[in-house]
C-alpha cells in the first residue's frame, strides 16, 4: 500500500498582488490574508522613459508568473488622490491625472488601491502608537507621517526647501549620492535626521529605501533603519477595516 501524502497548506484568502513602483525598479509579490508572502518578490528595471504604458507594460509581465490573487494594492511615489495620480517627479510628466487604480483594476479584473509608496512602507512597519514617521532613501526621498496608526497622505516633505536652494530630495536622493559619495551622503542623512526630528517629534522615526543600505551613521535611540521589503508587506493594510477583507 503506497504511503498516504500529506496535501499541502492552501494560501490563505483573499490574496494580495502587492506591487511598488519606484524610479528604479518595479516590484511586486502576492500576500495571503494575514500579509505573509506566499511568492517570492519578482523586479524588473523600471522603463525609460517611465510613461503610464511603458510602466503599465511591465507590470502585466512581472504580475504573470505570480499566480492567482483576489486584489491588488500599488504604492506608488507620488501623490495619490483616491486612486488618481496627481504627481511623479521621478517618472514621467504623463502620470498627472492618471487614473491608476481604475486602468489596474479593468486590467487585472480585481479591485485595485494604490497609495503613496512611502504610505505602504510605513504601514508594513509602524506599530500603531503615537506619531510615528518614516522616510525612504531611493531615487527620491519619500515620506510617510502616522498618528495612532493612521496615515496622513500625501506629505511631500522631498520638495520642500533644505539648505542651500536645495530641497530635501536635491540633497539626499540618488543623484546627490552619487555625486557626493557614500561617506559625505551619510552626513547628509543625519542632518536631515537632525532637522526632522525636533519638527515632527515622531515617537519612532523609519528610514528606509533602497539607499537605506548605505546608512553607517549612529543613529538616536527613536530612529531605526527598517527593511525595504516593508514596501510590498504594507500593502496589506489597504484591505484593513470595514471595506477590506
Amino acid at each position: 500500500m503506497a504511503p498516504a501524502t500529506r496535501a499541502l497548506p492552501k494560501p490563505r484568502t483573499p490574496r494580495t498582488l502587492s506591487i511598488d513602483i519606484g524610479g528604479t525598479g518595479l516590484k511586486a509579490l502576492v500576500l495571503d490574508s494575514a500579509g505573509e508572502p506566499v511568492t517570492e518578490r519578482v523586479r524588473v528595471e523600471t522603463p525609460r522613459p517611465a510613461t503610464p504604458r511603458r510602466i503599465l507594460q511591465a507590470l502585466w509581465a512581472l504580475a504573470e508568473p505570480l499566480g492567482a490573487f483576489e486584489r491588488v494594492s500599488v504604492g506608488f511615489p507620488g501623490v495619490v488622490v483616491e486612486g488618481v495620480t496627481r504627481t511623479a517627479p521621478n517618472l514621467h510628466p504623463d502620470w498627472a491625472g492618471f487614473p491608476l487604480a481604475r486602468t489596474l483594476q479593468d486590467r487585472f479584473r480585481r479591485p485595485t488601491r494604490v497609495l503613496n509608496d512611502a504610505g505602504i512602507q510605513g504601514y508594513g512597519v509602524v506599530e500603531g502608537r503615537g506619531v510615528e514617521m518614516l522616510l525612504t532613501f531611493g531615487t527620491g526621498m519619500g515620506c510617510a507621517l502616522f498618528n495612532e496608526g493612521v496615515y496622513v497622505p500625501n506629505i511631500e516633505l522631498a520638495h520642500h526647501p533644505f539648505r542651500k536652494h536645495k530641497t530635501y530630495e536635491d540633497y539626499v536622493g540618488a543623484r546627490a549620492f552619487e555625486a557626493v559619495g557614500k561617506k559625505r551622503w551619510n552626513r547628509r542623512v543625519a542632518r536631515v535626521v537632525a532637522q526632522v526630528l525636533p519638527i515632527f517629534n515622531p515617537r519612532r522615526l523609519y528610514l528606509g529605501g533602497g539607499n537605506a543600505k548605505h546608512l553607517e551613521i549612529e543613529l538616536p535611540p527613536e530612529v531605526h533603519l527598517v527593511a525595504n521589503i516593508a514596501g510590498l508587506l504594507g500593502g496589506i493594510a489597504l484591505w484593513r477595516g470595514p471595506d477590506g477583507a
